[in-house]
């Protein structure tokens, strides 16, 4: 796992447009998994476009900050289920 925010928005700069699942820390012992298509990296955030047919909404955006303190993992589909980024 990359250890810097710099790092971590490297990683996922090579992953654009690809097919990943977020797994992020709901609060209160609740965990949200969601599927989508890592769409674009800004300075601070990604952003991930959720599939329609399972979410309510169209996209959701997270910071590194939230991969780094693994309140976030992400997983891309060309991986193996354990892996978390790079």
């Amino acid at each position: 796992m990359p250890k810097t925010l710099a790092d971590i928005k490297k990683s996922l700069d090579c992953h654009l447009g690809k097919r990943l699942q977020l797994r992020a820390n709901g609060g209160r012992k609740k965990t949200i998994e969601r599927v989508g298509t890592l769409r674009e990296t800004y300075r601070a955030v990604f952003v991930v476009d959720l599939d329609q047919d399972e979410n309510a909404f169209e996209r959701v955006s997270y910071s590194y900050t939230d991969i780094l303190t693994e309140a976030v993992e992400i997983t891309f589909d060309e991986e193996p289920k354990t892996a978390v980024i790079d």
